[in-house]
């Protein structure tokens, strides 16, 4: 919910703030408001009698499940009755005459078109809008456990990000014209630039920022770049810039430890202390085999003294890298 708010203002700030034009309200609703209410007589007597077997047995959704090794249960036979029975609640106490739904939904949409041109006459609509695919052209969303999240604390901001800056030329160009506000003439020219310099990513990268900027607004955008430059190219200025949460974010899976910085202390001893590497020779040659970097700088001299604004940032954050993935969040006390 939370997500869609922000969303929803993010869009308003972005897209209606400086034309003067004024967006409509927006109301979130959770369809147990009303279906906890409903007894089941009165569904099964209401909309289940409008709601016709052959009609629901014929859907290709409900085809599929009744084929496949696991069958169909009652509660899944109904879920399409239970969605109908939304539009229609909808229909009569918001005047909603079109829902909205991935092409998967047709025939719940359809169910729902059904049921309110039945018990009220009304014309209402439904739309469908094509399903995001992996490259292999699986679905994405959570029933596949591929799902990108509008919620900050699912999918960040530097995820999300790279989510769409990952995609693939052959689905660019779509994903511009399905997810972003642009201009059909602008992303027409953005594919023509990227035709004369494809190695640049142009409509990869302005995909991932439109689609970050609606989400997350802004500063989100700013945070995902920031962690871009920290984890790609190794900026010591992004990660000074960065926040407590962005660097949880970003290395999510990473241990984290607080420490004093003692005098003379040096690599060896930060290792050690953040328990980065076993203690005794192997830990020592982890170093001098160069699998140790300090905010993206190798070092190799385990004796080497650690040094304000070089291996300790100005915002009080080291980040300890040992061999190529393994990451540890160092948070230095009184400094």
């Amino acid at each position: 919910r939370a997500g869609l708010e922000r969303l929803f203002g993010n869009h308003r700030e972005l897209f209606w703030g400086a034309g003067g034009g004024r967006l409509g309200r927006a109301e979130l609703l959770d369809n147990a408001c009303w279906l906890d209410r409903e007894p089941l007589l009165d569904f099964l007597g209401g909309a289940g009698g409008r709601l016709r077997m052959g009609t629901l047995l014929s859907r290709q959704s409900c085809q599929a499940r009744l084929r496949s090794p696991e069958g169909m249960s009652l509660a899944e036979f109904l879920y399409p009755a239970l969605q109908a029975y939304d539009f229609l609640h909808l229909h009569r106490h918001y005047g909603c005459r079109v829902q909205l739904g991935g092409a998967d939904q047709m025939g719940n949409i359809m169910s729902g078109y059904e049921l309110v041109t039945k018990m009220t006459g009304t014309d209402v609509f439904g739309i469908t809008v094509p399903l995001i695919t992996s490259t292999t052209g699986d679905k994405l969303g959570k029933t596949a456990g591929n799902a990108v999240w509008l919620n900050r604390d699912k999918t960040s901001p530097f995820e999300l990000y790279q989510f769409f800056v990952r995609q693939q030329d052959n689905v660019v160009e779509k994903y511009l014209k399905l997810f972003t506000f642009l201009p059909l003439e602008e992303i027409d020219h953005i594919m023509e630039m990227h035709a004369k310099e494809p190695e640049k990513w142009g409509p990869q990268k302005r995909l991932a920022a439109e689609v970050t900027k609606l989400v997350h607004g802004r500063e989100g955008l700013e945070s995902a770049k920031r962690c871009t430059k920290a984890l790609y190219y190794s900026s010591v200025e992004a990660l000074e810039a960065m926040s407590d949460q962005e660097l949880q974010e970003l290395f999510r899976q990473a241990p984290s430890a607080e420490l004093m910085l003692e005098p003379g202390m040096n690599v060896l001893d930060l290792c050690r202390k953040a328990n980065a590497i076993p203690d005794g020779p192997s830990g020592y040659q982890k170093i001098t085999d160069g699998g140790v970097s300090i905010n993206g700088i190798r070092v190799t001299d385990p004796e080497t003294v650690l040094i304000l604004g070089q291996h300790i940032l100005k915002n009080g954050v080291s980040l300890l890298r040992i061999g190529k993935k393994n990451y540890y969040i160092i948070k230095w006390l009184r400094l």
